[in-house]
């Protein structure tokens, strides 16, 4: 049974574990939505500092609200709009150090002043993205960017 490890080492030893834990909990499973769900839970535990973790999955040229941890959030967002729109139609990671400086930004919650955004792509086709939002400005960094992305692809690998 999965169980969560405490997280006492460097950053980078935390997301080490954090991504080993990932493959533990969702070996064997084949559900989406269920894989997706319990990768927003860990996230969710493991992160600080943040107020949203979740999901948009690509459905019919749009992104549409997934498994999430934190407040209700925007149920639609057309590729190209705001931080998510914007890194699934580059299909790259869009970091954003302060949100009310990032052109149509859309504000799902008022609190959020960063936030990153990670696509999740499988075969080259785009299936969504990993969002997270902070209500500290500057929260992500290039180690937060090179761990969440590993993480994502093992997380598409199950998918």
């Amino acid at each position: 049974m999965f169980s969560v490890e405490s997280y006492k080492g460097t950053r980078e030893e935390n997301y080490q574990l954090v991504i080993k834990q990932l493959s533990a909990l969702l070996e064997g499973e084949k559900n989406r939505i269920a894989n997706l769900s319990n990768a927003s839970a860990l996230l969710n535990q493991f992160l600080d500092r943040t107020n949203w973790v979740g999901f948009y999955l690509m459905e019919e040229g749009e992104l549409v609200l997934g498994p999430f941890q934190g407040l209700p959030a925007c149920v639609r967002i057309p590729l190209g709009k705001g931080v998510c729109g914007t890194a699934a139609k580059q299909m790259k990671t869009v970091r954003v150090e302060d949100v009310h400086q990032f052109p149509g930004h859309i504000a799902c919650d008022a609190s959020s002043q960063s936030e990153i955004v990670i696509p999740l792509v499988k075969d080259g086709s785009l299936l969504g993205v990993l969002d997270i939002d902070s209500p500290e400005k500057k929260r992500f960094d290039e180690l937060d960017q090179k761990y969440l992305e590993a993480f994502s692809e093992v997380l598409v690998s199950f998918l």
